[in-house]
This record gives structure tokens, C-alpha cells and sequence, in this order.
């Protein structure tokens, strides 16, 4: 049985805006974001990443819900904000999935490494240790 008890899927169980919202996220990323996109397609293709997927009342930058992981990309606004993204990671990993977080400037210079950061965590979710 597709759903839960009544036949619902997890997006029909969503708030009606966030769709919306979430289109919207991707419509209006910034170049640390679509750059960021552009290599997991490339680089880490199979890891078959989303990009602004609802997670409870948050949505990750990019989450492959195989891995049981989700990548956000934090702006010079996230200092600011530390206790908030406390509480959004612990959501997010509450819910099963491991979180790895990233400075724009981190991906602005040097998007490879990053790469390297996340494929390493994937490894080291499938229990691979090479």
C-alpha cells in the first residue's frame, strides 16, 4: 500500500504552500547553490540528490533520501543564526539523516573539496570504510 493508513503520500500530507515554497527556493537559489547543484549532478550522480525538500516545517538545500543525507549551504547570515540552525540540524537528524553543512564561500572556492567532504560521508554511510 502506497501512503499511510488512508492512502495519503507524504507530499499530499504537506501543507498546501510548501510546494510552492519549494519551487520557489529553487527558482531563486544563489551561485553557492546552483554551483553546488551543477557538481552533485556531475560528480555524484548516483547519490541522486533533491534539491529544497520539505523535512517537517524546514527544507534542506539538498537531501539524498538514500544516503539519509542532507547538505545545506549556510550564507553569512547563518552566524547570526547558530541556535536556529542547532535546532533545524537536530530536527533533521531527529528524523534520520545526517547533516553536513557548508559556507558559501566553501563552495565559491573550491566546490571539489566539498565533493570530496560529501562522497566520503556517503561511503561512510553505506558502511565502506576504502
Amino acid at each position: 500500500m502506497r501512503g499511510n493508513a488512508l492512502g495519503l503520500t507524504k507530499r499530499q500530507l504537506l501543507a498546501p504552500d510548501t510546494v510552492v515554497r519549494s519551487r520557489a527556493l529553487r527558482r531563486e537559489s544563489g551561485e553557492p547553490e546552483r554551483r553546488m547543484w551543477r557538481a552533485l549532478r556531475q560528480q555524484l550522480a548516483g547519490a541522486k540528490f533533491r534539491r529544497q525538500v520539505p523535512l517537517g516545517r524546514y527544507h534542506a538545500d539538498f537531501c539524498s533520501h538514500a544516503a539519509r543525507l542532507v547538505i545545506e549551504i549556510d550564507g553569512d547570515d547563518h552566524a547570526a543564526r547558530s541556535r536556529d540552525d542547532a535546532v533545524r540540524t537536530r530536527f533533521m537528524q531527529d528524523e534520520g539523516y545526517r547533516v553536513l553543512r557548508f559556507s558559501n564561500a566553501d563552495v565559491m572556492r573550491d566546490v571539489d573539496s566539498v565533493i570530496v567532504a560529501i562522497a566520503a560521508a556517503i561511503r561512510h554511510e553505506k558502511g565502506d570504510r576504502s
